[in-house]
């Protein structure tokens, strides 16, 4: 029986995956707007008489908010495509794949310091695959049927 510092080590790999996908969803941009707002008071404080320099900035603050606009409707358009997602046959392969490396993990050797956490990171996988898996066989079945009533 491993010791709860065996344990730990063991589950490192696994806590380090997570860490990594909670920083990646978690990265913040640089404040665009913010600079947007001190490059127009820099602009209000530049004297009338510099006119090049007025209008370089002028552009610059110009690009900025194009940018943000053009980024804001490719945000819309991503995420009203991911809202329409309804599964495909690649989520049903993922969730063979799971299940298929689970049991592989089973026959590896159980006196490894991490088989016990990587096989219940497995299992949980297998179930969370699982169940969008079945959501979009249901879907697809839903969708089916009612085009079948239709004829």
């Amino acid at each position: 029986m491993p010791g709860f510092a065996e344990f730990a080590l063991a589950g490192a790999p696994v806590a380090g995956g997570a860490l990594l996908g909670l920083a990646a969803g978690n990265f913040k941009g640089p404040d665009v707007r913010g600079s947007i707002k001190a490059d127009m008071e820099l602009l209000a404080a530049l004297p009338p008489e510099q006119v090049e320099r007025r209008a370089a900035l002028q552009r610059s603050i110009d690009m900025r908010i194009d940018d943000i606009v053009a980024a804001v409707e490719k945000n819309r358009e991503i995420r009203q495509l991911a809202a329409s997602y309804s599964g495909n046959w690649r989520d049903v392969v993922v969730f063979v794949c799971a299940v298929l490396f689970t049991i592989v993990w089973w026959n590896v050797s159980h006196d490894r310091t991490n088989w016990t956490v990587v096989f219940i990171v497995l299992i949980a996988l297998s179930v969370m695959v699982g169940i969008y898996a079945a959501r979009g066989i249901f879907r697809a079945l839903a969708t089916f049927r009612h085009g079948r009533r239709r004829r």
